[in-house]
């Protein structure tokens, strides 16, 4: 692939994943939080779930593998999902993109220490210096909001899901992996609003089009984007433009929300996108397992 289509991708990608985060926090006007995500990606998931069977994608055979599926959905998109609408409410979405995109850090502390993976020094320091930029754009200290909570929750969620998948994915098509973990994910996400809040929408020509924005663009494009550039691009290589993801985040909420982000939030997000960067530098050929 040429370069410039190949960053034309990466900038589609990412901005879709960042915008998200704004227009969901529009949505919230008119849908409830734990509604409004169901939405999203049960019909987003339904769609691909509907054109995987067209195109005869291999579907799982046995029931362990859909159990499979349902945790992997459980984590990726409801807790991750459920998570970052709800800390919308408390803190903005630009601050809540930046602790959601913590999640690479998260992965390199977890799979260390349980899954056996081991790291270069430099993607130590990554680490140290991505939570190093999570401190400072907390203000320089602990004292956590129930968004900020939820939005690093997020990051936890996601870092899990990402270890499930590198431990399961290699049993499912993608594509199949993609649309039933939105599905199940999603599913799971209307069961929860209907009984942790009260249900709330109001359809109208604006919470219509950030449904449709986020279940079309921000879900089944970026998704099919994404995996795209991971298929034609060295994976370690690749996932380090997600760092771009939380920029584009910080810059739809000033765009469209008229957002008003403190100058810690950046330098802390600076440091947080360095460290993310060092952690996911050719990550491809330094990672590996811990020898028995």
């Amino acid at each position: 692939m040429k370069r410039y289509a190949f960053g034309l991708l990466v900038v589609l990608a990412t901005s879709l994943m960042g915008s998200s985060f704004a227009v969901g926090k529009v949505g919230l006007s008119y849908v409830s939080p734990l509604l409004l995500v169901g939405i999203r990606f049960t019909l987003a998931g339904a769609i691909m779930a509907l054109a995987v069977t067209l195109k005869n994608r291999r579907l799982p055979v046995i029931t362990g593998d859909w159990a499979r599926l349902l945790l992997i959905g459980v984590f990726q998109t409801t807790a991750v999902m459920g998570c970052i609408f709800l800390s919308m409410r408390t803190i903005p979405s630009g601050e809540t993109s930046i602790l959601t995109f913590v999640n690479p850090l998260l992965v390199v502390v977890l799979g260390s220490a349980f899954v056996g993976l081991r790291y270069r020094l430099y993607q130590w320091i990554g680490v140290i210096v991505g939570f190093a930029g999570v401190f400072v754009t907390l203000g320089f200290h602990v004292q956590f909001s129930i968004g900020t909570l939820l939005g690093l929750g997020s990051a936890l969620a996601w870092a899990i899901a990402t270890l499930l998948v590198k431990k399961w994915g290699e049993r499912f098509d993608n594509w199949v992996l993609t649309a039933y973990q939105m599905l199940f994910g999603g599913l799971l996400l209307l069961v929860l609003s209907l009984s942790m809040e009260t249900p709330r929408l109001i359809l109208n020509w604006t919470s219509s089009g950030v449904i449709l924005y986020l279940a079309i663009l921000g879900s089944i494009v970026q998704f099919a984007t994404w995996y795209y550039l991971l298929s034609k691009g060295d994976p370690g290589k690749t996932s380090a433009f997600l760092f771009l993801a939380p920029f584009f985040g910080v810059l739809s909420g000033w765009l469209i929300l008229g957002e008003v982000i403190q100058w810690y939030v950046y330098v802390g997000g600076i440091g947080i996108f360095i460290g993310i960067f060092l952690v996911n530098w050719k990550a491809k050929n330094k990672i590996g397992r811990k020898k028995d």
